[in-house]
């Protein structure tokens, strides 16, 4: 029986993760001033990616993947590839509260899925506390101003939700590797990959007439500490978690975002926010609380 327990170094490399991740989303608006958004995510690849050349000989370069070439491959294809592609799109469509709603469905997506695939066990405790951490996100999002940018919200709102479903093969696909490979080696293989593919956007993309200091500053941030740094700290988390409590964590990405926004760039947050992501604070404890040692003689 896979184990169910979250040990601390797990938990906080995941509250880490998410935290950049929210984080990542006042750095794309600030790049988005100078950058298109499918070049903002080709240069934060590349940018991961010449850290990760320095390292390469280090992880095992390709020797490393023989014989999980296909799962490697079909990892990063889902993410970072098709997922900043679908969610990039939906972010043109729809209002970043909506889609912070369908970006709520991934734990339970990614729950449904580890039971199916990885034959982990869904305990009572974990579809309570997903239930509620899903309800507070809602409530974070479904409260939030309303935008004028969201010209085709359902269309948006859908490609959001295939993001997630690639987030999903992400996530499953990266648990069965971890068994073999360093979380550092998983990120290496997704910045790769995910420069490569972006690569044909430099074709196309509008290039900045001039490179201001912010949005130069912010497209670093995300290669470095989100691509670099982020994923890292996730694919650790996901080795040494179950991979529906590490989606759990995904909830706190949305109420990370609201919080650096208000502090970051005076965005004020509402009652109703601020009780939507208590709740989904109060999920994300429920399902994913680290476990304690088991007493002597217990199963």
């Amino acid at each position: 029986m896979p184990n169910t327990q979250l040990a601390w170094p797990a938990f906080f490399a995941l509250v880490g993760a998410t935290l950049l991740w929210g984080g990542s989303f006042i750095a794309m608006k600030i790049a988005m001033q100078d950058y298109s958004p499918l070049l903002v995510v080709f240069c934060r690849m590349a940018l991961a990616s010449l850290v990760f050349a320095l390292l390469w000989r280090r992880l095992g370069g390709f020797r490393a993947a023989k014989g999980d070439w296909a799962a490697l491959v079909f990892m990063a294809f889902c993410e970072p590839c098709l997922y900043f592609v679908f969610e990039a799109k939906a972010l043109t469509l729809t209002q970043a509260s909506q889609a912070a709603m369908v970006t709520a469905l991934l734990p339970l997506l990614t729950a449904v899925a580890a039971a199916i695939f990885l034959k982990e066990k869904l305990e009572k405790k974990a579809v309570a506390g997903l239930t509620l951490a899903v309800a507070g996100v809602a409530v974070m999002s479904a409260s939030g101003q309303a935008s004028a940018d969201a010209p085709h919200p359902v269309a948006g709102n859908f490609l959001e939700f295939l993001a997630m479903c690639c987030a999903v093969g992400y996530i499953v696909t990266a648990k069965r590797l971890a068994a073999r490979h360093r979380p550092l080696y998983l990120t290496a293989v997704q910045s790769f990959t995910g420069t490569v593919f972006f690569a044909p956007v430099l074709l196309f993309a509008p290039l900045p007439q001039t490179f201001a200091v912010g949005p130069t500053l912010a497209v670093v941030f995300l290669g470095l500490g989100v691509t670099f740094v982020a994923y890292w700290l996730y694919n650790y988390g996901v080795s040494r978690a179950p991979a529906a409590k590490a989606a759990a964590f995904i909830n706190l990405i949305p109420v990370f975002a609201c919080l650096l926004a208000r502090v970051m760039l005076d965005e004020a947050l509402t009652p109703a926010q601020w009780i939507g992501g208590f709740m989904a604070l109060g999920g994300v404890g429920l399902t994913a609380r680290p476990g304690g040692k088991k007493k002597a003689g217990a199963p």
